[in-house]
């Protein structure tokens, strides 16, 4: 799974990068060395203007935690922060998105946690790594995203009417990630990000086929400290090499 990431892209970068058409300067959000479940993240997507039928490439801050349009409450978002890419175009909650509201989810690399047995003078525990590109380039991971309206606010122009959600789609981990954790997020290539955004775009197998493993597989792997496990600390420090190496290495 992913459950933790890093972004901190300056939203004006993004911009550039992912040559964004629209874009509202006042939707701001915080570089995070710690990005959560819940917490608000910045996301790339395509959507059609009402007014005018014209496709726009959007930089939009969502909440990331996939709620589906059916469902009763904004908690099940916190158990849908990953869809796995063997069942995300048959899943219920994912299929509707899959087809019609993908994304991208800027990153500049993810968390993921290994075991480590115990020892005769230390108890077991879990070191989490930081896996980012060799050439620290961003990481434009595979999303979904979904509107969900909230039942308990009458007017649905009031402030929480609406909530758009997110998801992470993953895979069988491989190479630097692969000997942390089992799974990893999948990513888009930049000569794919016009295909995947593309809202008219609906044919699963070729959907599929443009997913890939972040930075072509090109990844480093390095243990970090354990003040990443607590969501409430923040900062580059988190991303400081911790005394233990990779188990293999």
């Amino acid at each position: 799974m992913c459950g933790r990431y890093v972004s901190t892209r300056r939203p004006q970068d993004l911009v550039d990068l992912f040559d964004v058409t629209r874009w509202d300067p006042d939707q701001a959000l915080a570089p995070s060395w710690n990005v959560a479940p819940t917490d608000h993240v910045w996301s790339v997507l395509e959507r059609v203007e009402r007014d005018t039928g014209e496709i726009t490439r959007q930089l939009r801050p969502l909440r990331w935690g996939l709620v589906p349009s059916w469902a009763k409450s904004l908690n099940t978002g916190a158990k849908m922060i990953n869809a796995r890419v063997e069942t995300v175009a048959e899943k219920p909650a994912y299929r509707r998105a899959f087809a019609k509201r993908r994304c991208l989810l800027p990153a500049d690399g993810f968390y993921e946690w290994q075991a480590v047995a115990a020892t005769d003078t230390a108890k077991a525990r879990k070191q989490p790594y930081f896996i980012s590109p060799e050439d620290s380039q961003v990481m434009a991971l595979a999303g979904l995203y979904e509107f969900w309206r909230d039942p308990d606010v009458s007017d649905d122009h009031a402030p929480g009417a609406w909530w758009t959600t997110c998801t992470i789609i993953t895979t069988e981990a491989t190479d630097a990630a692969g000997r942390v954790h089992p799974r990893m997020p999948l990513a888009i290539a930049p000569a794919d990000w016009s295909t995947w955004l593309d809202p008219a775009h609906h044919e699963p197998g070729e959907l599929r086929g443009l997913l890939a493993a972040p930075a072509a597989g090109h990844l480093d792997a390095r243990a970090v400290s354990t003040a990443v496990n607590n969501v409430r600390n923040n900062g580059p420090q988190l991303l400081d090499s911790a005394a233990d190496g990779l188990a293999g290495t």
